[in-house]
């Protein structure tokens, strides 16, 4: 059967492009609530030295994927093809056995265990898009798993919520059960993401070939584009920290608006998100231009930083509606967010022919990103005690839209600059 899913899969490019979507995406929905999961609870009785517990379970996973991302550098970038699906095994394993002893830990002793159970989950991103990158339907393949974590958010949260709420289940026990329901689904999607065959020859025509990293590679191309990856990091740093905050603070800032009630309103409000995003992603399919595409992925990311601005804006103004707001905010957060998350450096390897792997670029990026999380944590607690979480996500809804868009468009000139250099 499997010889003949194979064949299938190498003979069909239609066959190929609904098997890699279907699988990255239900891969990923199921590696959600091992992720976020805990986000569904508030924490609120509990306070520790002067920190909510919740921003110290915040800070223990954010560490411990900035951790993780370091590792990912080399360990993701390395990978061996063959070994990705049972490394992705592994990873969810692990993580699930620390939020078992999270659960039986008193707080504040178990963060210990939400950190230990990051170290893992923050290789799994980079190792799926080992198994997309590198084709010609890469575009439509990283779409579909884009939609899969901005639904992920919600899903997850609706699934810890119902895990609290239906199954009477105590917020510290959520994670671990969470991870109950969901680790044989993913073990079965991350077993069928291994059969998916390697690129083709015409893949590697179109893309550049991607081969595993070593440490003199990723050296080389670090150097090569020195400045472009620094204010490139800079304003992933930055949109990283806002989409961090807004989801793992979204339960209370719906409960300030009025919707504390509602557990399906996480999923109802992401969903047209997700679709709007999918779409606009796979539509890059058919912008066949490497420099073409990936200009356009730059003007996406400047407008999807200008929505989250003016759509706060329109907010305060009255002439959006909270749903109406949070939704559209969404959509400029992961607008840009899945265009420099994946398809930005796709297009930038494939552009200036450049030997690379996504896998090693998005991680290094990621490793740098999640430090500006923590600091907008820390800041929010010790210095804006007084400010409630809609107040300061408005605040900083303004300061992020400005800063970002400014440092995209410097991003766009030096490589722009770079381009024409290469050409003369």
């Amino acid at each position: 059967m499997l010889i003949k899913l194979s064949a299938l899969l190498a003979r069909s490019p239609v066959a190929f492009t609904v098997f890699a979507s279907v699988t990255a995406f239900f891969t990923y929905m199921c590696f959600y609530p091992f992720r976020r999961a805990y986000t569904a609870a508030t924490y609120d009785e509990l306070v520790f030295l002067g920190v909510q517990f919740k921003i110290l379970i915040i800070t223990a996973q954010v560490l411990g994927f900035a951790v993780s991302k370091g590792l990912g550098i080399k360990f993701v970038s390395e990978m061996l093809p063959q070994h990705r699906s049972r490394n992705l095994l592994v990873m969810i394993v692990l993580s699930w056995s620390a939020y078992f002893f999270f659960a039986l830990t008193p707080a504040p002793y178990n963060l210990v265990f939400i950190f230990l159970a990051s170290l893992p989950l923050g290789m799994v991103y980079g190792t799926i898009l080992g198994f997309l990158e590198g084709r010609k339907a890469t575009d439509l393949l990283v779409a579909v798993l884009t939609a899969s974590f901005i639904l992920g958010s919600g899903f997850a949260k609706s699934i810890g919520k119902w895990v609290m709420t239906d199954l009477a289940v105590t917020q510290f026990w959520m994670p671990f059960v969470a991870g109950a329901i969901m680790i044989v689904p993913f073990g079965i999607c991350s077993w069928l993401m291994g059969q998916i065959p390697s690129p083709t020859d015409d893949d590697k025509v179109h893309r550049t070939e991607r081969k595993p990293m070593q440490k003199a590679d990723r050296k080389a191309f670090l150097r090569e584009f020195a400045l472009s990856m620094t204010i490139f990091v800079l304003s992933y740093i930055l949109l990283t920290t806002f989409r961090e905050f807004r989801d793992n603070f979204t339960p209370e800032i719906w409960k300030l608006l009025g919707y504390g009630n509602n557990s399906t309103i996480f999923t109802q409000t992401e969903t047209p998100i997700a679709i709007a995003v999918l779409l606009m992603m796979a539509a890059m399919r058919w912008v066949q231009n490497n420099d073409r595409a990936f200009v356009l992925i730059q003007v996406l990311m400047l407008v999807g930083g200008l929505i989250i601005g003016v759509s706060t804006l329109l907010f305060q103004q009255q002439i959006f509606s909270p749903v109406v707001w949070l939704t559209t905010l969404g959509l400029g957060v992961y607008m840009a967010y899945a265009m420099c998350n994946s398809l930005y450096f796709e297009r930038m390897i494939a552009a200036f022919k450049q030997p690379g792997t996504v896998g090693f670029l998005i991680t290094y990026a990621d490793y740098y990103a999640y430090s500006g999380s923590i600091a907008v944590l820390f800041y929010k607690n010790f210095f804006q005690k007084s400010i409630n979480y809609l107040e300061f996500f408005i605040a900083l809804s303004y300061v992020i839209s400005a800063v970002y868009v400014m440092l995209v468009a410097a991003s766009m000139w030096n490589l722009r600059r770079k381009r024409m250099a290469t050409r003369s």
